[in-house]
């Protein structure tokens, strides 16, 4: 059903969110128009990258206040969408004291996008952004397993963020399915890896952070953290094939690259920026000391369940179904920290 509709109106959830606005430049580039949803207007600061680039595009923007907690506003903002892109979710920078502000949020507002989409009457599809968090987690049979769409995390022996983004997933397709054959959606669903990639403003965002850290050096060393990593860009791209093909609907695709491991992110930003002045550590972290980091840093606390984990995941199907690729990480890496430079969230040297 979905191809690419020139000047069709699309939502796109929590727009001046990191993977929202590329997925905003993305639709833009390609002739769509959007319609945003942002917790407030109140605060322009937070939302005049999007004006800009709107401006400089050509394109047409439209920015109107919607929070996945309250139902007020969804249904006038999906009204006349023929697609929504549902990219808003909670992504906390350190472990919540309650899981459940992290996966009620993230369930009940899955629910209300996808309700207000089904009462508009004119949406064909809805393209959820999930992450690897809902495949690759929990499991107990063999940490060297390269997972697929297939697979779904065990929420039993999950931390909250791998939680919320499971059971929203998981809420998603249970909503679709449920609803009556005059108000079906068509769903799809982009599980992408550890998010990197240029910046549009000075947000760092939870997963730019640890670019941050290793560029400022707040870190003295490389914790044996690893990850699998996808241009915020590529992801993006992502979302419009799997908007547009019509064999996306009813399939989830997991859009990341190869396990690598944070000294080797750390080797390719010191090859890069050490030589115009910064000082990124290369060294290795030792557990001991990386716990007592963590006594004072809530981020590093965060991730001190994952040490030694490879994230191993195959993106074969995004690939093959919707004729995805991604840049080299190399790229990605270095992309990131300049564009933390040019935003001042990393100082110039």
């Amino acid at each position: 059903m979905a191809t690419n509709e020139t000047g069709a109106l699309v939502l796109v959830t929590g727009a001046s969110g990191y993977i929202a606005g590329h997925c905003v430049r993305e639709l833009l580039e390609h002739g769509y128009r959007v319609r945003g949803t942002v917790r407030s207007l109140a605060d322009g600061r937070k939302t005049e990258h999007l004006r800009r680039m709107a401006e400089s595009l050509g394109g047409a923007l439209e920015l109107v206040e919607a929070d996945l907690s309250a139902d007020r506003g969804w249904s006038e903002a999906a009204k006349g969408c023929t697609y929504v892109l549902h990219v808003a979710s909670p992504f906390p920078p350190e472990v919540p004291k309650d899981e459940m502000d992290l996966i009620r949020p993230a369930v009940d507002g899955t629910r209300r996008v996808l309700r207000a989409a089904a009462e508009a009457g004119s949406v064909k599809r809805v393209v959820m952004t999930s992450s690897v968090a809902a495949v690759a987690f929990g499991h107990t049979d063999g940490h060297d397993k390269v997972r697929t769409e297939a697979d779904w995390s065990q929420v039993e022996n999950c931390e909250a963020y791998q939680k919320s983004k499971t059971l929203a997933e998981r809420a998603a397709w249970e909503y679709v399915e449920g609803l009556p054959a005059e108000r079906r959606l068509e769903l799809a669903v982009i599980n992408p890896g550890f998010v990197l990639g240029p910046l549009q403003n000075a947000d760092p965002g939870t997963s730019g952070e640890l670019i941050r850290k290793l560029m400022v050096r707040e870190m003295p060393a490389c914790p044996e953290l690893g990850f699998a990593p996808v241009d915020v860009r590529d992801v993006a791209l992502a979302h419009r094939l799997a908007m547009e093909r019509p064999e996306a609907a009813g399939n989830r695709y997991i859009c990341a690259g190869e396990h690598v491991w944070v000294q080797d992110m750390a080797k390719v930003l010191a090859a890069e920026f050490n030589p115009r002045g910064y000082r990124v550590p290369t060294g290795r972290l030792p557990y001991w000391l990386m716990w007592i980091i963590a006594r004072f840093d809530k981020a590093v606390r965060l991730a001190l369940g994952y040490v030694g984990r490879k994230e191993m995941v195959s993106s074969a199907k995004a690939q093959r179904e919707l004729g995805w690729t991604m840049r080299p990480i190399e790229q990605t890496i270095v992309d990131t920290a300049r564009t933390m430079i040019e935003h001042g969230v990393v100082p110039a040297r």
